[in-house]
């Protein structure tokens, strides 16, 4: 299995960041990480492991991104400033790794995928920006992080703005209107994925319904237990990307 290790200063961002491909070919899959890890935990966690048929079969090649999570929803700036950071993360991954893919990657596809709070990254850009994605897996996620539930705190500590609502997938699916931008969700490969035991589970079924009530198509499933764990993330990762 080809892997490879780049490393490259952010305009977006202003500081460095980095990430780790596998794969020498095959549909491109952006891999965001859980809350506050790295770009290389989920190889450590054996989850690329887990996709190494795929991988070198060249049916996948997975872009395993970083994270600034410590810098943006769980730092200790004013919530304004919070979302505003997560905004210059998007733009890193819109403007530096997707031109970064399709230079290495000339298949058209992409995939926008993770686990927690990454599941939560994976669907909101997707949903953000339909037309750059073909794919969206989102395992184990919240995707409304103005919510408090136990263990787990609304990360804007009650502060809320347009911006806010408009990066909180629950919220705005749930209110969308624009024709033009459902044609284009409706276009990708939605799957979502929720242990039964997980907090997130009702808001993982209320996004679930709001997809229903846009008649979006996707693909829900509700695992037994809690799954929010890398052993059950191995297993999902072969059956979904």
């Amino acid at each position: 299995m080809e892997r490879a290790y780049h490393k490259w200063f952010s305009k977006m961002l202003e500081r460095d960041m980095e990430l780790l491909v596998f794969g020498h070919m095959g549909e491109p899959v952006i891999f965001f990480p859980t809350r506050g890890a790295r770009f290389y935990d989920f190889e450590n966690w054996r989850i690329i492991e887990a996709m190494r048929e795929k991988i070198e079969a060249g049916k996948v090649q997975i872009y395993c991104v970083d994270s600034i999570d410590n810098e943006s929803f769980y730092s200790d700036a004013e919530p304004e400033q919070r979302i505003l950071r997560h905004g210059q993360y998007e733009k890193y991954i819109l403007k530096e790794v997707i031109p970064f893919i399709r230079k290495q990657n000339k298949d058209k596809r992409l995939v926008s995928a993770g686990c927690s709070l990454g599941g939560y990254h994976a669907v909101n850009i997707a949903f953000r920006h339909p037309k750059l994605f073909t794919k969206v897996v989102g395992m184990s996620a919240r995707y409304d992080l103005t919510i408090s539930l136990p263990f787990f705190d609304d990360l804007f500590d009650g502060y809320f703005n347009d911006t806010i609502y408009y990066n909180m997938p629950t919220r705005f699916i749930a209110m969308l209107s624009d024709k033009r931008i459902v044609r284009q969700i409706k276009k990708m490969e939605i799957i979502l994925v929720i242990g039964l035991e997980d907090h997130f589970l009702e808001n993982n079924r209320e996004l679930s319904n709001a997809l229903k009530n846009l008649q979006i198509p996707h693909q829900f499933y509700e695992w037994n237990e809690e799954a929010h764990r890398p052993r059950y993330w191995r297993q999902m990762v072969q059956l979904y990307i």
